[in-house]
């Protein structure tokens, strides 16, 4: 029996269930502020949750849960938690999430419901779509952009890419944080 929410989650309606990569690709800041490249494992699962409405808007989504381990690695190394949404009216699909390093982003972008592809974007300092941070980060590691691409390559595969643009203390160019990974479904 199919999820009657399922039907309004516009491009979102393919990503509903529990998904696991192997073959994900970080690269992040190293403990000396340079360059260190990881391969992970990751699981992410997403469960359709009931309308949210905001006066006339109503948002359609999936609650969601990630944790991604380092290869050679038993305990995880990320983790983050928040929602996906669909504004089928306004054609927006929305992420907001929090990771336990003291950060929120809540990223936005345009999509057709029938979309099997669609780009999300965050900056700091927008009122709309923006990022959060504590005080060290923000002092030391400022998220300045976050861009988030997904594709749908059939029912039982997907695959993102992300780029969290960081300005790091003392450094005069941004580093670009790339995680991208390609997810197969495990359960329903």
């Amino acid at each position: 029996m199919t999820d009657p929410i399922l039907e309004h989650l516009g491009p979102l309606a393919p990503l509903a269930g529990i998904w696991e990569g192997t073959k994900g690709d970080d690269t992040a800041p190293s403990d000396d502020r340079g360059v260190e490249k990881n391969l992970f494992r990751e699981r992410i699962t997403f469960e359709p949750l009931a309308p949210v409405t905001n006066h006339e808007q109503i948002l359609f989504g999936l609650r969601y849960a990630t944790t991604a381990w380092r290869l050679e690695e038993d305990s995880p190394f990320h983790e983050e938690r928040g929602y996906w949404m669909w504004d089928g009216r306004a054609k927006q699909v929305l992420r907001c999430f929090t990771i336990p390093r003291g950060m929120s982003v809540l990223a936005g972008g345009t999509a057709m419901p029938d979309s099997r592809s669609f780009e999300m974007m965050a900056e700091i300092g927008s009122p709309t779509y923006g990022i959060c941070s504590n005080q060290f980060l923000d002092e030391e590691f400022k998220t300045v952009r976050y861009e988030l691409k997904v594709v749908v390559h059939d029912n039982d595969n997907w695959s993102y890419e992300e780029d969290t643009q960081i300005q790091i203390k003392g450094q005069s160019e941004l580093f670009h944080h790339i995680d991208k990974n390609t997810l197969t479904r495990v359960e329903l």
